[in-house]
């Protein structure tokens, strides 16, 4: 396939780790004759090229900008003793950094094609100067997710893979980065392949049957009707997945609200376990919203402290108090903290009625003793939107596992999350598959009514959108809008 923007084989070189200060930087380089074009800027250029795939080779990266036959001479010879002095002298004036170069023979690459990889010390001057070396000497930047892209082309990986290759670099969680690992690791190709010889069983019987028809046998009789019947409740079944897979790419938004004094501000920081909001018994102490992120089983979430909900007179803590509003009105999940000690009151019986959004009920200040408030507001009709509560105390750090595990539980609500289904990654791999599902169902519905050529139809439009799914199929806007997500040097 051809791409003017990702031109296969040219020889390209990107930073592939972070310009920040570190023990290590890598500068990977991918196509044809890479690895005799670093050698030219290589203290031992023979070493080099005789490296064998998947070896290590040490030396200095040197700009040969001057001196290049001495320098390119002092391999494989004896030199005179005035030329080794030139050699030496000219090395240690352009030497650049002391480096290890991993040498990769095609196929056996992560693109398919030559690749190397110059590891060098970590300092940001150090690795722009190795980088700017290599553009002086043959080499092109890389655009944004070129070296997938080209593992792609190459038949590497197919569009599951290298989507799930951005997906474990944008993971937040280690769950997040789980289930973008199995796909990585080729769980969803599988499955997709699965379903295909479904269908692709169903058309070869099909194709039988018009090729050699028999007028006693209706539509239904000339295939296997439970084949369809299994393709279609496989991709059932990956279709629901998204909303699960979704929730552990991009997170939620969650907001703790309440009253004054309800202790908001303490569980935030129980939470964060870091002293982050200001924590007082002072009512009104929180005038303005604070947010950090935190990872509650497995799920990102991007967690808010608010001002206390009560009516007052001064005008910045009103201003909070409507800022906690606004934010509870748009958050995903809702945890209400109640004073335990003290019960409901009013404002918390109205806020809980009106609430538009799903919420825990938090009763926190368990370890008072008089904090004896009887739960089971989570089924009062009044506040359908209470999914479920728990008691908990903030100071003492007790009932935490439990409240994560509401948060959890409310949270998946709705979503195939379970870690033995494999799952989708992406909106665009969402789409392919209702498309198949959408096909799959029609052609189940019309093998009684029509003719066998309908059925067809609709088996061949359910293998291309799967065929798009995994790129076989795959115009080049669809691609570049997938790859030019990724970051330069992946």
């Amino acid at each position: 396939m051809q791409n003017v923007k990702y031109a296969p084989e040219e020889p390209i070189c990107a930073v592939a780790t972070a310009l920040a200060p570190a023990a290590l930087g890598i500068v990977r380089c991918s196509g044809k004759n890479c690895v005799e074009l670093v050698s030219k800027v290589f203290s031992r250029p023979a070493a080099l090229n005789k490296a064998e795939g998947n070896t290590l080779v040490y030396g200095w990266l040197v700009d040969k900008t001057s001196g290049n036959e001495c320098l390119n001479s002092s391999e494989g010879r004896t030199a005179s003793p005035e030329a080794t002095s030139t050699v030496s002298d000219s090395i240690s004036e352009n030497r650049i950094d002391e480096v290890m170069v991993s040498v990769y023979r095609a196929p056996k690459s992560f693109t398919g094609e030559e690749m190397v990889e110059i590891s060098c010390h970590g300092g940001p001057n150090v690795v722009l100067s190795v980088y700017n070396l290599l553009l002086k000497n043959g080499f092109r930047q890389a655009e944004k997710g070129e070296f997938t892209f080209r593992a792609f082309v190459n038949g590497k990986a197919d569009l599951t893979k290298a989507e799930a290759v951005r997906e474990i670099i944008d993971s937040h969680t280690g769950e997040a980065r789980s289930r973008a690992a199995g796909r990585l690791a080729g769980n969803l190709f599988e499955e997709i392949d699965s379903i295909k010889k479904l269908i692709t069983d169903t058309l070869a019987a099909i194709e039988v049957e018009i090729e050699y028809p028999e007028d006693e046998e209706t539509i239904s009789d000339t295939f296997d009707m439970a084949w369809l019947l299994e393709a279609r409740e496989r991709l059932s079944a990956l279709n629901d997945s998204w909303k699960g897979e979704k929730l552990y790419q991009d997170g939620v938004r969650v907001v703790l609200c309440g009253k004054t004094n309800a202790g908001k501000s303490s569980l935030f920081n129980a939470i964060l376990k870091e002293e982050r909001a200001i924590v007082s018994d002072i009512e009104g102490t929180t005038r303005d919203w604070i947010e950090s992120y935190v990872d509650i089983q497995g799920i990102p979430v991007r967690l808010f402290d608010t001002a206390g909900l009560r009516e007052t007179e001064d005008v910045i803590e009103a201003q909070g108090v409507t800022i906690t509003r606004n934010l509870a009105s748009d958050a995903d999940l809702n945890l209400y903290i109640v004073d335990g000690s003290k019960g409901l009151c009013d404002e918390d019986r109205t806020f809980l009625k009106n609430s538009k959004n799903p919420c825990v009920l938090v009763w926190n200040k368990a370890d008072k003793s008089e904090a004896g408030v009887s739960a089971g507001e989570a089924n009062n009709p009044e506040y359908p939107n209470v999914r479920a509560e728990v008691k908990i105390s903030a100071k003492k750090g007790s009932g935490f596992e439990e409240l994560y595990k509401a948060v959890g539980s409310v949270l998946k609500e709705g979503g195939a999350t379970e870690r033995a289904q494999v799952g989708l990654g992406s909106q665009r791999q969402k789409d392919c598959v209702q498309e198949a599902l959408e096909s799959v169902s029609h052609a189940i519905m019309v093998a009684e009514e029509l003719t066998l050529d309908a059925v067809v139809q609709d088996l061949e439009d359910a293998l291309d959108s799967l065929g798009e799914l995994t790129g076989e199929v795959c115009a080049d806007d669809v691609l570049e809008s997938i790859f030019s997500h990724f970051c330069v040097g992946k």
